[in-house]
């Protein structure tokens, strides 16, 4: 089963080609221990994110979102502070491939980011391909999400996706 896409919008990243690594700074990105990566995620951005963001809160991103190396600090750490998901007008394609190979919610929308503010509430309708933002009654059309990439989101990512097909194959 798909997971629930609805939260709060945590943050708003309006610019195009954003460079994750930025989420969690460059000096930080060596850094493997999780309590610490929540500590400096967003800090130079709002200095009291990780305290704000609750479970289930979304980010929402402009053109090229990801943009440069795809280090995963940045969403170890935003995944371990909650965060259910991104939704970008784009995603840079190593970005993309490295998240949605780890079953996280990569959710292209154009436009969205002309709509949304922080800390509005925002629902993926995975049937329609459709995001709401509930504060502001729209409705956006996401770009077309393939099966397999829903697979892989469902599975919780490649692993998980390649245990289910070795069980099926053994039914």
């Amino acid at each position: 089963m798909l997971p629930i896409i609805s939260g709060r919008a945590a943050w708003v990243f309006t610019e195009h080609n954003f460079d994750i690594d930025l989420i969690v700074g460059v000096d930080n990105i060596k850094i493997k221990d999780v309590e610490r990566l929540k500590e400096v995620c967003m800090k130079d951005y709002d200095p009291e994110f990780a305290k704000l963001v609750r479970e289930g809160d979304v980010l929402v991103g402009g053109e090229n979102f990801g943009y440069g190396h795809p280090h995963y600090p940045s969403f170890i750490a935003l995944r371990a502070l909650g965060i259910n998901a991104v939704i970008a007008e784009s995603f840079s394609p190593g970005f993309y491939r490295g998240e949605t190979n780890n079953g996280f919610p990569l959710i292209e929308c154009p436009g969205i980011t002309n709509y949304v503010d922080r800390w509005d509430t925002l629902t993926l309708d995975w049937g329609s391909e459709q995001v709401t933002i509930t504060p502001k009654n729209v409705t956006l059309p996401c770009s077309p999400i393939p099966k397999k990439i829903k697979d892989l989101i469902e599975y919780g990512g490649v692993m998980g996706f390649l245990r289910a097909q070795t069980q099926t194959e053994k039914t």
